[in-house]
C-alpha cells in the first residue's frame, strides 16, 4: 500500500479537510513512529504509579462517578475495567450508521494515539484493526448525557474489543466474538484505566458533529446553487450581489455567498435582461446576507470540532514528563453542545430561507403560471410539495430548540451538571437530513420554473439543469411528487464537491 492510500496518525495537528478526506476516500490508518513511543511511554509511566501507589488514582484504582471513593486492588483492577464496560453499555434508539461508527473509531485512535490516556499500545492496535478490516461496533444513538463523555455510546464501541456485543461485518450484523474469530484477532482483557479511557471522551458528540458538519458544508454550497437556480426562474435582480455591496460589510460568508452566486449566473441570458421589476422579496436578494450568515456560524464550528478532534478527553490524563496524573474535566461536552446546538440553527436557517424561495416560485407571478403547471385548475403542479416544504421547516424549528441549556443531575449528584451535548448531535442530524429534502423541493421547483422561461440561463447552470432533467423531467401533468422529491433528494446527495469548495472559509 502506498503512502497515498494511508495515513499516519501523529501527535501533530490533524485538519477537518484532512480527517475528511481519510474517513471518506477509506485511508489505511496507521501509527506513526512518535505516536507508537508516546502511547509506550504513557503506559509504562502508569504501570510504574499504580505499583507503587499508596493513594487512591480516580479511576484506575477507585471507582467511578460517586464511587470515587471506594478503592479497588489486587486482581479486581482488570474485573473493575471489564465490568465498567459491561455496566455502561445502556443505549438505547436507531443504530448509528456504519460510516458514523467508522468516523467514531478513527475519533478514538486519534484521542488514545496523543499519549496521555495510558493505554496499552495493543489496545489501541486493535482498535486499528477493527477500523482498517471494517468491524464497526452497534452503536445507540440514545443515552449519553454528553458530561463523563458519551459513556453509553462509546461502552458499545468498546464491548466488541473483548469479544461481546455486536458489530456491522461484511454487511451483516453479527456477534463480536465470532467477528474476532473470522479475523483471526483475540479478545482483549482491559488493564488497568483502559475501560475508563475508552467510555471517557467525546467521540460520539464529536463524530456526528464532524459528520453533520461535512453534509452542512456541501449543502451550504448547493443552497447557494439552488437559490441562484431559484433566481434566474423567478427573473430575479443582479445589483443585490454586486461585490460593491459586501465590501462595505465584509462578513466573510457573506461576501463568499455573493461571489458564488456571481460566479454561477456568469454567461446567464437571464440575469443580463431588462427587469419591469425594482426590488426582489428578502428570501432572493437578501441570500448572501442570510446564507452568509450560516456560512460564518459553520466555520466557528469547524473551529470548535477542529480543536475537539486534536485534544485528550479522557480522564484522568497523565502527564509522564511532569510526573502527574490529573483528574479534571476534559471530557465535558458543553463547548460541543453550545457548537451543536448552533449547527441545528444554520441549517435550519438555510432551510427556512428555500421553502420561501419555492413559495414564490409556485405564487403566479412574473409570468409564471400558478404552482407551474400548464393547465392550473385541473392540475395542483406543486402546490403541496411547497406544503411538505413548509411542514418540514416547521418541524426544523422545534429540533431547535438547544439542548445545551438542559442540565439533569446524575450519578448521585457527582455529575451535577451535564451538556445534552449527545441529543444536540442527534438533532443536528435530523435538520440536515431536512435540509436535504427541502433543497431538493427548491431544486424541482426553480427548475419546473426555468422550463416557462425563454432566454438561458449560464452555461454552467444550465449543464447542471440537463442532467438534473434527465433523472427527473418536466411535469406536465399531475403525478406523484414523492418520487421526484425522492429522486432530487438523491440527486443533491449524490452530488461529488471537491474538498477544496467544501472547506472554503473554515481553515
Amino acid at each position: 500500500m502506498t503512502d497515498i492510500e494511508h495515513f499516519s496518525l501523529s501527535p501533530q495537528s490533524l485538519g477537518l479537510s484532512q480527517l475528511y478526506e481519510v474517513w471518506k476516500e477509506n485511508k489505511e490508518v496507521r501509527l506513526s513512529g512518535a505516536a507508537t513511543e508516546k502511547i509506550r511511554d504513557c503506559r509504562a509511566y502508569l504501570e510504574q504509579k499504580v505499583e507503587k501507589a499508596n493513594a487512591p488514582i480516580y479511576g484506575i484504582n477507585t471507582g467511578f462517578g460517586s464511587l470515587c471513593d471506594i478503592s479497588i486492588e489486587g486482581k479486581d483492577l482488570e474485573s473493575l475495567q471489564q465490568n465498567l464496560v459491561r455496566s455502561h453499555a445502556c443505549g438505547t434508539g436507531e443504530r448509528l450508521e456504519p460510516e458514523t461508527v467508522k468516523l467514531m473509531l478513527l475519533l478514538k485512535l486519534r484521542s488514545l494515539s496523543l499519549g496521555h490516556s495510558g493505554v496499552r499500545l495493543e489496545l489501541v492496535e486493535q482498535l486499528l484493526d477493527f477500523y482498517n478490516h471494517d468491524i464497526l461496533p452497534v452503536i445507540y444513538q440514545q443515552g449519553s448525557l454528553g458530561a463523563s463523555g458519551d459513556l453509553a455510546p462509546l461502552a458499545h464501541l468498546s464491548l466488541p474489543l473483548m469479544g461481546e456485543g455486536e458489530v456491522y461485518y461484511k454487511g451483516n450484523i453479527t456477534a463480536a466474538d465470532q467477528v474476532l474469530r473470522e479475523a483471526g484477532l483475540k479478545a482483549l482483557t482491559l488493564k488497568s484505566k483502559e475501560g475508563l479511557a475508552l467510555l471517557n471522551g467525546t467521540q460520539f458528540m464529536s463524530s456526528l458533529g464532524c459528520q453533520v458538519l461535512f453534509q452542512g458544508l456541501k449543502l451550504s454550497y448547493l443552497a447557494d446553487l439552488i437559490g441562484t437556480l431559484s433566481l434566474e426562474g423567478f427573473d430575479g435582480r443582479p445589483e443585490p450581489f454586486n461585490p460593491l455591496i459586501h465590501r462595505v460589510r465584509p462578513h466573510q460568508g457573506q461576501e463568499l455567498t455573493a461571489a458564488q452566486i456571481r460566479e454561477f449566473l456568469d454567461g446567464s441570458e437571464l440575469i443580463q435582461k431588462e427587469k419591469p421589476h425594482v426590488q426582489d422579496p428578502y428570501s432572493f436578494r437578501c441570500i448572501p446576507q442570510v446564507h452568509g450568515a450560516s456560512k460564518d456560524a459553520l466555520s466557528y464550528i469547524a473551529g470548535v470540532l477542529s480543536t475537539e478532534i486534536n485534544s485528550v478527553t479522557d480522564n484522568p490524563t497523565i502527564f509522564p514528563e511532569e510526573d502527574m496524573i490529573i483528574s479534571g474535566g476534559n471530557f465535558h461536552g458543553q463547548t460541543l453542545a453550545i457548537a451543536l446546538d448552533m449547527l441545528s440553527i444554520a441549517l435550519a436557517e438555510l432551510a427556512s430561507i428555500s421553502e420561501r424561495r419555492t413559495y414564490l416560485l409556485i405564487s403566479g407571478q412574473r409570468n409564471l403560471p400558478p404552482f407551474l403547471v400548464a393547465k392550473p385548475g385541473l392540475n395542483s403542479g406543486l402546490m403541496i410539495a411547497q406544503y411538505t416544504a413548509a411542514s418540514i421547516v416547521s418541524q426544523n424549528k422545534q429540533l431547535c430548540s438547544p439542548a445545551s441549556v438542559d442540565s439533569i443531575i446524575s450519578s448521585n449528584g457527582q455529575e451535577d451538571h451535564v451538556s445534552m451535548g449527545a441529543n444536540a448531535a442527534t438533532k443536528a442530524l435530523k435538520v440536515l437530513d431536512n435540509l436535504e429534502t427541502v433543497l431538493a423541493i427548491e431544486l424541482l421547483t426553480a427548475s419546473q420554473a426555468l422550463f416557462f422561461r425563454k432566454e438561458k440561463t449560464s452555461p454552467f447552470l444550465e449543464s447542471l439543469l440537463e442532467i438534473f432533467r434527465e433523472e427527473t423531467p418536466f411535469i406536465d401533468k399531475d403525478r406523484i411528487l414523492s418520487d421526484d422529491i425522492a429522486r432530487a433528494k438523491e440527486f443533491i446527495h449524490n452530488i461529488d464537491i471537491e474538498s477544496e469548495i467544501i472547506f472554503r472559509g473554515t481553515e
